[in-house]
């Protein structure tokens, strides 16, 4: 089989009679030079890299989890063919691990004055705004024995935002809204502070419903529905500090803690009420106010790609002031933040009274679900010993949430997994008893 390129060069220049040699600089020249030679034209002939034009396209945002699709386009101006091995290089976490080589590296081959695509596939691991470092191009010879090599700046950000996972559990809380509001034939009764319609009475109706005046016009009886009311102010604030760093599962308490304000802003707005956003731990990290019913979903979800715990104590009296100033008027504030005895006790309760005199308060935090499986570990002195452990801490979270309701503040204290929807149906419960 006949050889071709770079291997037929190397068998030539290996063949060359050298004879009995001895080392001399004339010897060295005879037999180097023509490689020297060769590599020297494949030199010349390699396409120039600093001269490429370089632009990109493509995704600029991707949920965490999704896959983002980035293209570089490369042109060749010279009148060189380009024969290139290019790196495309982002930050470690634009990757699932064991896949950044792969997908960040590219072969292309381009013809002078032409231009070509290659596609870089990203799928981040983390949320925030994920920027393109260098891109480093190797431009090879025709024989491959030589390349330039050089870098660009191509400047291009994706921003990856929060996944939204609990969205699976808005239909059923959908449902119920509609129930609520009267607007399914399962109509709740005497609930609610907003009068909505007339019917027929029907046996097992409360009597107190019973619409006197209009029954007295009409040959039936007719009842009164309610409907709860509309255009309520919702302040979310997210507890950044160093609580939200703790890892719960797989993901910071801080991640599970967005995914259900999500659910609840997205039901809240279908409900007619206004939804507003407090980040915060010693100052502000994000605040989305006066949005629109359909735009308060993208804004709480472009604020919060961004957010990390801050490793920092929260100051409860300051976080306090702001919801305060961003809501001055009647409001149910929801706190998601930690109940860890400690900060509550110290931080929060003191100026607790400033927020339930004005508003309606709920806190909801994430609780480990490790802790409940450690309470019913038993069969040896260790697993008796973390189980007696888990029970004090469940004792302490217990204790902690009793206190918030003595001050009349809705507690909702739950797993990861069931922190969205049992916040979601808090919420329900306090439109439907008309405390908001």
């Amino acid at each position: 089989m006949a050889l071709t390129g770079r291997a037929a060069l190397l068998a030539a220049l290996g063949s060359l009679p050298v004879g009995i040699w001895e080392p001399s600089w004339t010897g060295i020249l005879a037999v180097n030079a023509p490689l020297a030679l060769a590599c020297a034209c494949d030199f010349a002939l390699a396409a120039p890299v600093r001269r490429l034009g370089l632009t990109r396209s493509g995704d600029t945002s991707a949920r965490l989890g999704e896959i983002a699709d980035v293209t570089l386009t490369v042109t060749n101006p010279s009148n060189r063919p380009l024969r290139a091995h290019l790196r495309d290089a982002w930050p470690p976490s634009s990757w699932q691990p064991g896949t950044e080589v792969a997908a960040s590296r590219h072969r292309l081959t381009v013809p002078p004055g032409e231009r070509r695509r290659v596609t870089t596939r990203l799928r981040p691991t983390r949320r925030g705004d994920h920027q393109s470092d260098r891109i480093t191009i190797r431009s090879y010879g025709p024989l491959g024995l030589f390349a330039r090599q050089g870098s660009h700046k191509v400047p291009w950000t994706v921003r990856v935002l929060p996944p939204f996972t609990s969205r699976k559990h808005l239909p059923s809380k959908l449902a119920r809204l509609r129930e609520l509001d009267g607007r399914t034939s399962v109509l709740t009764r005497g609930e609610g502070t907003e009068f909505d319609s007339l019917r027929e009475y029907v046996p097992g109706d409360d009597t107190r419903s019973i619409d006197w005046r209009a029954t007295a016009r009409q040959t039936t009886v007719a009842v009164r529905t309610w409907r709860p009311e509309r255009d309520r102010h919702i302040l979310l604030v997210l507890d950044t500090g160093r609580t939200s760093a703790g890892r719960v599962g797989d993901v910071p308490r801080l991640d599970a803690s967005m995914d259900a304000a999500l659910l609840l802003a997205t039901l809240a707005s279908r409900a007619g009420d206004r939804v507003d956003l407090l980040a915060y731990d010693r100052r502000v990290r994000a605040l989305v106010q006066g949005r629109t019913a359909g735009d308060v979903l993208p804004s709480l979800v472009n604020a919060m790609a961004t957010l990390e715990p801050e490793l920092i104590e929260t100051d409860a009296r300051a976080l306090t002031a702001t919801a305060l100033r961003v809501a001055p008027r009647r409001a149910l504030i929801v706190l998601l933040t930690s109940l860890d005895a400690a900060p509550v006790e110290e931080s929060l309760l003191p100026v607790l009274p400033q927020l339930t005199q004005r508003h309606t308060v709920l806190v909801a935090s994430v609780a480990d679900p490790h802790i409940a499986g450690m309470a019913k570990a038993r069969g040896n002195p260790d697993a008796v010993y973390e189980a007696a452990a888990a029970a004090q801490a469940q004792a302490e979270r217990h204790r902690t949430a009793e206190q918030l309701r003595r001050h009349g503040v809705t507690v909702v204290d739950t797993t990861p997994d069931d922190l969205a929807p049992a916040l979601a149906d808090a919420y329900l419960a306090l439109k439907a008893a008309g405390r908001l």
